[in-house]
């Protein structure tokens, strides 16, 4: 017998029983939801035996990890229906992913958007029939036979790796489709209910544009019927929001085939992007920072001093200038450590808040690029604290207030991971274990909650990252918290405690938004376009009714402008009901339409985006309003 804690409870079981038997000596109800396990926190197959006392999680949709293996399954139960449909097909890799699964092929047939429907009711077909998943370990050896006689040139590709490490190798059956695969996996193909294929596009194996170019499809799947139509639905409101749609239309930001990846700002996105660096400034004004600009381009010695060459050197650009090499910098908190060094520093500057508005450049693959999401250079707003010991907990729970304050200022909500130390870290793991406890701790003091990311830290230091949710539900990393020994110790930096000798200083990096062209990017797509009133690059538009007009409407213009509100007039020669539909396209919020009625009252029609007429009023009255509107959210 073995004893099990299940949920703080304890319940003894026969040795070898697994974890969809102790489901369904639940429940038949966890039972048939259950999608994978948990033992001692690791994730493990439904099938996995429990062999000895431990603690077990039962995982379904609801929890990432079985979102993770429901989608995984259906990736297997596509391959699966591209096998039967097209038999000389080749697999490459068919993961889980954030919203779904997808799964790379080499095919000789041309496969387009219009086949999806086709290998759709394939799968259905499969579901349909209930084939258990069955796993199997073998060894390499045995794997290369396997790969080989089923005509698998990417699946001996993989052995090959695990083959030099002399590792058995999982397998998973379906019937007459075999998988290189660790699992974890649903019990049958039954399991799963609703599914969609969503897209075909291309992929070089393992993302490198050296190899073939395979077929990508992607899909997605759940237990229920309405929730995959509430998903899609969803997807067709992303659709609308495309912050590059968008971007086209309110004149925003183009990005051009010259500079594929590298956003070029027009003047309504000028005015966001200031919008927001003034926001950004003034509040770390206000919070004790010190903004400082380092160089764009520095010496590969100094990058090899950090450690990111030897991590992070084929996303860096490099050139050379007097036989010498350089690179553009992908991060800035080298550049903030030489400027720590530029003097002795005292236990009474610390902690020094040094922030920096930093562009910075990474080489990313020519389809991983997304509009303003996924770029080659961004504006990073970056923050370099250097502290004490004694001072990294108050430290952190700044940080966190000073990251709730800007996140509430756009409604977003957002939650919490803690990612613990990576296998490629530097520096000693007893460093690491104190940086990592004083992230925790000061997470638990200010009663926040978080999920744990074992082993998801950067090489140099744990970290925290806020995943922002915006109004379609989806999730964003944006801000991150990343608390560091090994940088101030590979640079030497030191400060004259109060006992006169000289000590380490502790670094903790830090953004809010991330990177600023991705965060306008995030609320383009969250506000769709109709900014909040303070945000909104131009907030008023003023429609003369007529040419007769015009000069009542210029003074209207001129006395807003006066008032610092951004104004813009439509002076064309068109009707005014198409000039108000045109307005509400860009959605401004505020459109002032004038005519006789208007002038010989020395009034304004006022039109509010969304809501409509608002009717007649002063001029005064209107500026007073929407300043007050404006002062209360800055």
């Amino acid at each position: 017998m073995v004893n099990v804690n299940l949920k703080g409870t304890i319940q003894k079981f026969d040795a070898k029983t697994t974890i969809a038997e102790i489901a369904k000596s639940i429940g038949m109800g966890l039972y048939k939801a259950a999608c994978c396990g948990k033992i001692d926190g690791k994730t493990v197959d439904i099938r996995t035996p429990i062999v000895k006392d431990c603690s077990v999680e039962i995982c379904t949709f609801d929890d990432p990890e079985g979102k993770r293996t429901y989608w995984h399954t259906t990736a297997h139960i596509l391959a699966q229906a591209l096998l039967r449909l097209y038999p000389n097909v080749k697999f490459g890799i068919g993961p889980a992913i954030d919203n779904g699964f997808y799964y790379d092929i080499d095919i000789d047939e041309k496969l387009t958007p219009e086949d999806l429907p086709k290998i759709e009711s394939e799968m259905k077909k499969i579901i349909k029939e209930d084939i258990p998943l069955t796993k199997k370990v073998i060894s390499a050896t045995d794997a290369k036979k396997l790969m080989t006689n089923l005509n698998q040139d990417y699946k001996l590709e993989l052995i090959e790796e695990h083959a030099n490490k002399n590792e058995d190798i999982s397998i998973f059956t379906q019937d007459d489709f075999v998988d290189l695969c660790a699992g974890p996996h649903l019990l049958s193909t039954g399991r799963v209910k609703a599914i969609k294929l969503t897209n075909i596009t291309g992929a070089y194996w393992r993302s490198d544009a050296k190899n073939k170019m395979l077929k990508r499809i992607y899909g997605i799947s759940f237990p229920k019927a309405s929730q995959l139509e509430d998903y899609l639905n969803m997807i067709e409101e992303a659709k609308r929001r495309d912050h590059r749609k968008i971007g086209k239309e309110l004149e925003l930001f183009s990005i051009m085939e010259e500079g594929p990846g590298f956003p070029f700002f027009l003047s309504n996105g000028m005015i966001l992007k200031n919008l927001l660096i003034d926001y950004w400034r003034n509040l770390h004004t206000k919070t004790g920072y010190q903004e400082i600009s380092s160089p764009i381009m520095l010496s590969k010695n100094l990058w090899e001093q950090s450690g990111h060459w030897s991590h992070y050197k084929n996303n860096m650009y490099t050139t050379k200038i007097d036989d010498q090499e350089f690179a553009i910098k992908p991060m800035n908190c080298p550049g903030s450590i030489l400027i720590y060094k530029t003097k002795m520093r005292s236990y009474k500057d610390l902690p020094l808040r040094l922030c920096e508005l930093g562009i910075v450049h990474r080489h990313e693959l020519s389809g991983a690029l997304h509009g303003l999401m996924r770029v080659r250079c961004f504006t990073q707003d970056d923050a370099h604290i250097f502290m004490m010991q004694n001072q990294i907990k108050d430290e952190i729970k700044k940080v966190i207030k000073l990251i709730d304050i800007v996140y509430k200022k756009f409604d977003f909500k957002y939650h919490l991971e803690l990612s613990t130390m990576p296998e490629d870290h530097i520096g000693e793991v007893l460093d690491w274990d104190i940086a990592t406890n004083s992230l925790r701790d000061a997470i638990m003091e200010m009663g926040l909650e978080y999920k744990l990311n074992e082993g998801d830290g950067a090489f140099y230091g744990p970290k925290i990252d806020f995943h922002l949710k915006d109004c379609l539900g989806r999730t964003w990393q944006c801000g991150t918290i990343q608390l560091d020994f090994q940088l101030p110790e590979r640079f030497e930096l030191e400060y004259v405690g109060d006992d006169g000798e000289k000590h380490r200083p502790i670094m903790i990096h830090r953004v809010i938004f991330g990177s600023i062209e991705r965060f306008i990017g995030i609320l383009i797509e969250h506000y769709a376009g109709a900014f909040p009133l303070w945000l909104s690059p131009v907030q008023v538009k003023i429609l003369p009714i007529s040419d007769h007009f015009l000069e009542y409407a210029q003074k209207i213009a001129d006395k807003l402008l006066e008032n610092n509100i951004r104004t813009e007039m439509d002076s064309r020669n068109e009707k005014i009901g198409y000039k108000i539909r045109e307005s509400q396209m860009q959605k401004i919020p505020y459109t002032l339409v004038v005519g006789e009625k208007e002038q010989k009252s020395n009034t304004i029609s006022v039109r509010k985006y969304g809501e409509g007429d608002k009717g007649s009023m002063l001029l005064n009255d209107f500026i007073s309003q929407i300043n007050m509107i404006i002062n209360d959210k800055i």
